[in-house]
């Protein structure tokens, strides 16, 4: 009766161990899937040209970093997917021409508003935490 009891025990153990572990890996897989460099390609359902806004995911420490077309920024990123968040991002704060400006408080907004994100044939799709509209697309580069 008591090596029936000790076995159980065990197994129930056993059980929920592999529960947390499982967890565990696919957000290990989740962080992955987003390391590297995207360039932005739309922002707020408007296409933008090629290799003025970047984003880039460090998965080991959960660093993100990027241009914003002017100045750069760089802080971490919570990820539970499908769930993507940024903290407080660090901004340089060069005066940028034209309509830079705009684009660069635009883009900071989205990344803020960030709650959920997609990622299907290296295309990065970043969602409202609000509604789920679109944000950000963005494309992997290739050169990594």
């Amino acid at each position: 009766m008591k090596y029936a009891l000790t076995i159980s025990v065990l197994i129930c153990s056993l059980l929920f161990t592999s529960c947390d572990e499982t967890k565990r890996v696919i957000d290990a897989a989740g962080s992955v899937q987003l390391s590297g460099t995207y360039t932005v390609t739309g922002l707020n359902s408007a296409k933008i040209a090629a290799g003025d806004l970047t984003l880039g995911f460090a998965a080991l420490d959960k660093s993100v970093n990027g241009s914003t077309g002017c100045n750069t920024f760089f802080g971490n990123y919570t990820i539970d997917y499908p769930a993507l968040t940024f903290g407080e991002l660090a901004v340089t704060k060069k005066a940028c021409p034209g309509t830079s400006m705009k684009t660069e408080t635009t883009y900071l907004e989205a990344l803020n508003n960030v709650g959920s994100y997609g990622l299907q044939d290296g295309v990065l799709t970043l969602y409202s935490k609000t509604d789920r509209s679109v944000l950000i697309t963005a494309k992997k580069d290739t050169q990594e």
